[in-house]
């Protein structure tokens, strides 16, 4: 039992880190060009990248706003074949909306998706530097 418990453990470790690697080797301004890729490519790559930060817990919240609903609000505003996304959410307890347009709420998921775990993935390498003592005078 251990041993199954641990392998699947390590599996999704190394899935993990796989999909880490993969967005730490993209081009953010290349892949979430809207103009060049169009919203649906640009959609999927969010959709492909955000699981996994929400699961790290470096999920991108700007505004108010979860990268997770930009996510959705784009989804439903590419099938509606809509110009503008409207996202719900809730702030202190009081329903609000925020409109944007489409190429924009697009470009924004997929950079919140991708930068997310790119920063991660820096942070690994750099938080030693932050800590006093490891090589800088202050």
């Amino acid at each position: 039992m251990k041993k199954i418990l641990l392998a699947s453990v390590l599996g999704l470790s190394i899935a993990s880190a796989g999909l880490v690697e993969d967005a730490a080797k993209l081009d953010v301004k290349k892949v979430c060009d809207v103009k060049a890729n169009g919203a649906a490519k640009v959609l999927a790559v969010a959709k492909k990248f955000n699981p996994e930060a929400i699961k790290l817990g470096v999920e991108f919240k700007r505004l108010g706003i979860r990268n997770k609903l930009y996510v959705k609000a784009v989804e439903e505003a590419v099938k509606a074949k809509k110009k503008e996304v409207v996202i719900k959410y809730k702030a202190k307890k009081k329903d609000k909306v925020k409109k944007f347009p489409l190429d924009y709420a697009a470009w924004r998921t997929c950079t919140f998706a991708v930068r997310a775990l790119q920063l991660h993935k820096e942070a690994d390498k750099t938080w030693r530097l932050a800590v006093p003592g490891d090589g800088y005078k202050f």
